[in-house]
């Protein structure tokens, strides 16, 4: 088992690591001139359970994609199953459709946290 630590909520990832007597798999997260966000996993994942820890919080959007970008690499690293742990869910009030065209933003991000990104052929 592995606990990684995303950038916005490193407190409650170490803690969760100290309890549990285990370290903090080592990975870089981190954000190109553009603001683009890059991640490298810097320990082998392969057939692990990974523990991802990150909020959707402020600034919920740059959170959720190093969020995004953190479970692919994991993915790509061949992980066995990978858990995304979010203490705050940015996107929780928009659950229902509140009129005509109008998204559930909850379900898409639930969707995309969710499910692999496609592959290109």
């Amino acid at each position: 088992m592995k606990v990684l630590a995303c950038n916005s909520n490193r407190p409650l990832a170490e803690a969760i690591s100290a309890y549990l007597n285990i370290e903090l798999t080592r990975a870089s997260i981190r954000r190109f001139s553009d603001m683009e966000v890059f991640v490298e996993i810097l320990e082998n994942v392969r057939g692990e359970d990974v523990f991802v820890v990150q909020s959707t919080s402020y600034p919920a959007n740059d959170n959720l994609m190093e969020l995004l970008v953190t479970l692919d690499a994991l993915r790509r690293g061949s992980a066995r199953r990978i858990t995304a742990v979010i203490p705050y869910f940015g996107y929780a009030r928009q659950d229902r459709k509140t009129g005509p065209r109008t998204p559930i933003s909850a379900k898409l991000v639930a969707n995309l946290i969710t499910r692999p990104a496609p592959t290109a052929s």
